[in-house]
């Protein structure tokens, strides 16, 4: 009888850690695998966001990548952004699977080829609905995705182009790509399927208290989350179908080789 070896995935981690994601979840790796994760399956951290990568020669040992949301602009010239680019063009390349969050959905979006820019009506913060489109169960490779889904966001930036090739699967009032994918390999969602509730109330805070975001902005935000909860389970489905079904896998030589430390954790429970 075959057996088959233990799925590897990478968190390509784009935003440092909070006290209060330190204090309430460890750090926000576990808020991503308790999100993504299967019981016998192992996940690496890697902390681009501080130059952690990793290498190039390793890539092939991995079913799938998932890149966070972050502070920072996709569209901006960071290092570790062009960088990360570098390694997204690569992964691509091998038709690797890759889940982008956020940010993470942006900078794939520029990576490809697409544009990504200041959102057009500003902020969206709180729950948004989102409506897929009619032939998004077959795009996505589901028996039946729901026409419209509850999400969480947190953004002031967007998808104002997709890459070519790129297939849009779901948009909203705010936000005209909510959600696209390339080929079966990439997906990329604007919003936040791993954020809880109280996560975002924290994020919130802080946001106004840098005096990022309006008070009564804040406030509407969070009475949405009070009157109505995100569709978590929906979206976690979602995403671990597409991280888990089969990709065919190509090598590459155009990412750079950057040797960086890597931290393991194998998930002994399901969520």
């Amino acid at each position: 009888m075959k057996v088959e070896s233990e799925k590897r995935f990478a968190l390509l981690l784009a935003v440092r850690d909070s006290e209060y994601v330190k204090r309430v979840y460890g750090v926000y790796f576990n808020v991503f695998t308790s999100a993504f994760g299967r019981e016998g399956e192992q996940w690496d951290l890697y902390r681009v966001v501080d130059g952690d990568f990793p290498n190039k020669d390793e890539l092939h040992l991995y079913d799938g990548f998932v890149i966070s949301g972050s502070p920072y602009d996709a569209y901006g010239d960071d290092k570790w952004i062009v960088e990360l680019c570098q390694l997204i063009r690569a992964l691509d390349a091998m038709e690797k699977k890759v889940l982008g969050i956020c940010f993470g959905h942006q900078v794939l979006c520029r990576a490809l080829g697409g544009k990504v820019g200041k959102s057009r009506t500003g902020w969206d913060l709180g729950l948004r609905q989102v409506n897929t489109t009619k032939d998004a169960s077959d795009v996505l490779d589901l028996q039946q995705t729901p026409s419209t889904l509850a999400i969480i966001e947190c953004h002031q930036d967007e998808v104002l182009e997709v890459p070519i090739g790129a297939h849009v699967v779901a948009s909203s009032e705010k936000t005209g790509v909510e959600m696209y994918v390339v080929g079966k390999h990439i997906m990329g969602i604007q919003g936040h399927p791993e954020y809880t509730n109280d996560i975002l109330f924290n994020l919130i805070d802080r946001l106004v208290g840098a005096g990022s975001v309006r008070k009564d902005l804040a406030e509407e935000a969070k009475l949405k989350l009070v009157k109505a909860e995100p569709d978590r389970k929906q979206w976690g489905k979602i995403c671990k179908d597409f991280l888990k079904a089969p990709a065919q896998d190509k090598h590459s030589h155009l990412y750079m080789d950057t040797k960086m430390k890597v931290t393991t954790q194998r998930l002994l429970v399901g969520v």
